[in-house]
């Protein structure tokens, strides 16, 4: 009998694993095929439509693909200055970043500070819920890696570009140009390019609050710290 039982779990451990291996293949997969073709959607794209049309059956997403090459290099500093300054340094993990998040959440007693780099926003928007659970965090920085792994800086960078939330169902940045400037993400001023990243941590809440101090102060901050940006050529 004990035998049988054990047999019994090492081909439940087998299937475990052979599910698990194949739930990453498709994530390396997908990653691989994102390297030369633009991904027409992302899993929190596709959920905040939900949210959307469960309010309004008709309703759509403002989303429009642009190259790297036609986005401003205004809006690429002012996010790297707001999101991710080591982004073209570190592999995926700003480590310095996430001791002091850790820090700073633990001395206010909640979460107040993230320390995702860009290579993580863009593996939880690519593919994950928006459900916190300490296994969605293991799935991200697995396909963080993979992230890091299988494409190069500019092409993580460009998908970010494309991909990020802007306000309620404005999705890249030239859906975002366009939404709050009425101009392509190419003619995007230093000023405009700041405002838009310093939204990107609460896009929705700023799109409301377009004056609030919070938000004036991270554009100082962006505008005081983009002369030191260096971003994907």
């Amino acid at each position: 009998m004990k035998i049988m039982v054990w047999k019994l779990l090492k081909w439940l451990l087998a299937i475990l694993i052979l599910v698990f291996i194949t739930y990453q293949a498709w994530f390396a997969a997908n990653i691989f095929w994102w390297r030369t073709h633009n991904p027409a959607s992302s899993a929190f794209m596709d959920n905040r439509l939900e949210i959307l049309q469960q309010k309004n059956p008709k309703a759509k997403l403002k989303h429009k693909w642009v190259p790297y090459s036609r986005i401003s290099a205004n809006l690429k500093r002012a996010l790297i200055a707001s999101e991710d300054s080591k982004f073209l340094e570190h592999d995926g993990f700003d480590w310095d970043g996430i001791q002091k998040a850790y820090e700073k959440n633990v001395a206010r007693g909640r979460i107040v500070a993230g320390g995702s780099t860009i290579s993580q926003q863009l593996a939880k928007n690519l593919f994950l819920s928006t459900k916190r659970t300490p296994w969605r965090k293991a799935e991200e920085t697995l396909i963080t890696l993979m992230l890091e792994i299988i494409m190069d800086k500019q092409r993580i960078y460009e998908i970010y570009l494309n991909t990020i939330e802007w306000g309620d169902g404005i999705f890249g940045a030239e859906a975002a140009s366009r939404h709050y400037f009425d101009i392509s993400s190419a003619d995007l001023s230093l000023e405009q390019s700041a405002f838009l990243a310093a939204m990107v941590p609460n896009p929705r809440y700023y799109d409301r609050h377009r004056d609030s101090m919070a938000l004036q102060r991270r554009i100082a901050f962006i505008l005081e710290n983009i002369q030191y940006v260096v971003i994907p050529e």
